[in-house]
């Protein structure tokens, strides 16, 4: 049996083994740096310096580097900002952003607050559609409302010609007003999760001391209760912001034909021949600068004001009994889940089974020759289908081993540099998918490491795209076990890594599955990254629905589309199963 020192086997609090290194000086420190553990946290150092530290250096070196001379210069900046054309695609991108922000926070708040504080009825199925649209793929919802709204030939406007006997429709999904929109509905969930989560904690006893003075059930809401939930609003309302302005997909689909320039779409211009990756890489600097201020302003502004509602007193929360009215909030939550994914699931429906969508629902209509061409005919389907299950269960698993380790490192302050450890994992949450790939294609297009055109640099991608998950998932897990589990193995002769091995992950082998899942998912669905990195033959799902948008071929589109969303309620299905509760985090019982 090993003999342990009881304080050097402490892994956490100020007693830990880095206290232990400092005191021994600098050979212990190299000794402990030495060590399997040591190593192991250089590993991971290595391996975050060539998944977040590397692209980002590069992104910043190509915008200020000569594409000939290698030599410092400013001419990228210039070529990226030196027309009217890409001045006016960031401002519409702002307006862009602004306006679904703006268009989500009026959809998410009210049922968020209809749902946690009155008695609204059919608040299970309500939230089962929200999840629906939060795992629905903005671009495949886009596909949709161009079926249900398209000029002319939408289904929404085919009916309001045939009732009112107008020769044109009232809607056009290709404008800016159809561009937000579309956005919006799938943005919404964002803020509704914030907003109601925290609608949730709240206490009635506030509310109940307004009524007492004789505040209605209107003042009680303006005047109390949303006034508490403004940083969860705030949070929400920056998260979509961000997600907005460097969305790909929805702006392709339909900003494109409509003649918007947006940031996303000017960078995918830059890639077009001749290549100019160092006028991307300029212009793409902003968007990581104003993600950073935005996130700057917010910690700003909550920090100057008090918003504590949960204290450590019992409280309850009472619904508010609407009457009448709360019929209106059930129709109202209804409807934006109705545009969000009951219509447009079935226009896509209706087009996957149709032999040309344009002409209705009708058996001689009826075919499921869409089906068989795109998983018995198409050349690319079938591997674009088994490229993204691959390359996403690689980066899934990669990035919760990674976010493991690095947890478990930080935690236990086994290592020195653990905060540099915990800040190059949260760093990719600061870059948008779009910038990220730029980054990607900068840093790995040459030698050295070459690799565009494999699929392992969508994996690397994927996996820095989503490591922030993984990291406080995994890091929220670690902080439920007690670090006297690992003691005793280490008692008994086990190293670290054997505790790490037979205690930790057993006992999170639940919450790491989630995690899992909740990088898989997103990552099945992925474009903004993905659509600048894929080569030939490492096509996945979502470029390939992209591709066949432009081809027009909206019934294998949307048959293909059926499938993606299929899975993805699948993979939700056995989530919700293994841990008892959703994507929203609204546990089960």
């Amino acid at each position: 049996m090993v003999a342990v020192n009881p304080e050097e086997a402490r892994s956490g609090g100020n007693g830990g083994p880095i206290v232990s290194a400092a005191r021994g000086g600098v050979p212990s420190l190299l000794r402990r740096l030495l060590s399997p553990t040591g190593l192991v946290g250089l590993v991971l150092i290595a391996v975050l310096f060539v998944l977040v530290a590397n692209p980002v250096i590069r992104l910043v070196v190509s915008s200020v580097q000569s594409t000939e001379l290698g030599t410092f210069t400013l001419e990228n900046y210039a070529i990226a900002y030196g027309s009217m054309r890409s001045l006016q695609a960031l401002l519409n991108s702002l307006i862009y952003g602004v306006c679904v922000t703006l268009v989500a926070i009026v959809l998410a708040v009210p049922i968020a607050w209809a749902i946690s504080r009155t008695d609204m009825p059919g608040k299970g199925l309500i939230r089962a559609l929200i999840l629906g649209a939060f795992i629905t793929p903005s671009y495949l919802g886009a596909i949709g409302w161009i079926l249900l709204a398209g000029p002319n030939a939408g289904w929404l406007n085919q009916l309001w010609m045939n009732l009112t006997g107008s020769d044109q429709g009232i809607l056009d999904i290709y404008s800016l007003g159809g561009l937000v929109f579309v956005t919006a509905i799938y943005a919404f969930p964002y803020v509704f999760v914030f907003v109601s989560d925290a609608l949730d904690l709240l206490s009635s006893e506030m509310e109940d001391a307004a009524n007492i003075l004789g505040a209605g059930m209107w003042r009680t809401t303006f005047k109390v209760t949303l006034p508490l939930v403004v940083p969860a609003i705030l949070a929400g309302s920056i998260i979509t912001f961000l997600d907005t302005i460097a969305l790909f997909g929805t702006p392709a689909i339909i900003a494109l034909p409509a003649r918007i320039n947006v940031m996303t779409l000017q960078l995918w211009q830059f890639f077009e021949f001749p290549v100019r990756v160092e006028a991307a890489a300029a212009y793409s600097i902003p968007l990581v600068g104003l993600t950073c201020l935005l996130l700057g302003l917010q910690r700003f502004l909550l920090g100057r004001k008090g918003y504590v509602a949960l204290t450590g007193k019992t409280a309850s929360r009472r619904l508010i009994a609407a009457g009448p009215l709360r019929w209106v909030f059930f129709a109202y939550a209804m409807l934006v889940c109705a545009l969000a994914v009951l219509l447009p699931y079935l226009a896509l429906g209706q087009a996957a089974f149709s032999k040309a969508w344009g002409r209705g629902l009708s058996w001689e209509n009826l075919t499921l020759g869409n089906f068989y061409y795109i998983f018995f005919q198409h050349q690319n389907v079938r591997e674009s289908i088994s490229n993204t299950f691959l390359y996403s269960a690689g980066a899934a698993t990669l990035a919760v081993a990674i976010g493991l380790g690095v947890a478990y490192m930080v935690n236990r302050r086994l290592v020195p540099f653990g905060g540099l450890l915990a800040l190059l994992c949260m760093t990719p949450f600061v870059i948008p998918g779009i910038v990220l790939a730029i980054s990607f294609y900068s840093a790995y297009t040459a030698p050295p490491l070459s690799l565009y055109g494999t699929g392992l640099i969508l994996v690397l991608a994927f996996t820095t795209r989503f490591l922030p998950i993984a990291y406080a998932n995994c890091g929220a897990s670690m902080r439920s076990i007690n670090p006297e589990m690992e003691e005793a193995v280490r008692i008994l002769g086990g190293s670290r890594l054997k505790a790490l091995g037979s205690v930790i992950v057993p006992l999170l082998k639940k919450n790491l599955a989630g995690c899992w899942i909740l990088v898989f998912i997103p990552a099945m669905r992925e474009l903004s990254t993905a659509i600048f990195l894929i080569a030939p033959n490492t096509r996945v799902l979502s470029v390939m629905l992209l591709d066949l948008s432009e081809d027009g071929n909206f019934e294998a589109l949307s048959a293909l589309g059926l499938f993606l969303l299929l899975a993805t309620i699948l993979v939700v299905l056995v989530s919700y199963r293994m841990l008892g509760r959703d994507l929203l985090l609204r546990r089960s019982s």
